[in-house]
């Protein structure tokens, strides 16, 4: 029997909006109910309905923040995945496309353990759980989501690093018949694969997940399936998705943002309102659904779970 403490950052439950309810509560508005009927009754109605069954067995989050979550609407319709395409709107009509059955995920470099493993099967080897992240693009928008999926640190152990491992490098499927720009060739966005890195100490914080759904169901294609990573205190570039590969390597990785223009894009990417990005303010930034703009918080929230990693290092220039 697994017993889960619950951490600080644990948000409850009982703000997640489950997502048949959103779903209703957006065709409800649609029909001009909001003209006519306060937000709260609505809700209340609503409320009434049977809530659907999730398909993913977990550990709930359960914490006090009470964080209010996007609808799955919002989260699912608002992507980066220049694979796809640069129009975040866009990326969920055409990401059908990406095939992720028999999805295989290669763990090599510096371990005791390397493996090429289905996904199905390296998932049955870890709790699974759901953790409630506020989500920070570095573009300016934010939202909060309920991830599922396994901690890296369990992934880590499981695979047995070597002591000359001092990152971990992630790696994003390449598949031109399945991605428009990378079909597209030197006249592609980016340069692909798409590469991402975290350093060792930061990949075994108990924040850092690797997620496989969002509300309790798999993970939409758009948002990043069949895996992706989540680390909530960095900006939302740093969450790579759909990878494929994972390397333990002595050296820090180039990531792609940091190749393509490496004046405005470092290695760390942790959320910081006192450092501006060289061409928009990090200040403040504006909840998908929101009108009005709200403060930053230093690593997103999670200053007390990340600060003492970046003790000593002048954030400004670690950017």
């Amino acid at each position: 029997m697994n017993i889960i403490k619950r951490k600080d950052w644990q948000i409850s439950e009982n703000e997640v909006t489950p997502k048949e309810l959103f779903e209703k509560r957006r065709n409800f508005l649609k029909l001009g109910a909001a003209s006519i009927v306060s937000s709260g009754a609505i809700m209340e109605l609503l409320a009434k309905d049977e809530l659907p069954k999730v398909t993913l067995d977990f550990i709930k989050d359960k914490n006090k923040d009470n964080l209010k979550l996007n609808t799955f609407e919002q989260i699912t319709s608002h992507n980066n995945f220049y694979e796809f395409t640069t129009n975040q709107s866009g990326v969920k009509d055409i990401a059908h496309t990406l095939n992720t059955d028999n999805w295989t995920v290669t763990i090599d470099g510096l371990v005791e353990n390397p493996m090429k493993i289905n996904l199905d099967d390296l998932v049955k080897m870890f709790t699974m759980e759901e953790r409630i992240y506020r989500f920070r693009c570095v573009e300016g928008w934010s939202m909060v989501v309920p991830w599922n999926g396994f901690t890296l640190s369990s992934l880590v152990k499981k695979v047995k690093p070597l002591s000359s491992a001092k990152y971990i490098r992630f790696e994003t499927l390449v598949d031109p018949e399945v991605f428009p720009d990378q079909k597209r060739g030197k006249f592609g966005v980016i340069d692909y694969p798409y590469i991402e890195g975290l350093r060792m100490d930061e990949a075994m914080n108990d924040l850092s997940f690797l997620a496989t759904g969002l509300y309790g169901d798999l993970m939409p294609k758009q948002n990043g399936a069949p895996i992706r990573l989540v680390v909530p205190w960095k900006y939302g570039f740093k969450s790579i998705k759909s990878i494929v590969k994972i390397s333990f390597v002595e050296k820090e990785p180039l990531n792609t943002w940091q190749k393509e223009n490496p004046r405005e894009y470092g290695f760390y990417a942790n959320v910081n309102p006192n450092v501006d990005h060289p061409r928009w303010s990090q200040k403040k930034e504006r909840v998908l659904g929101s009108f009005f703009k709200q403060d930053t918080l230093m690593f997103n929230g999670y200053e007390k779970e990340v600060a003492s990693l970046y003790t000593g290092m002048d954030l400004r220039k670690y950017i």
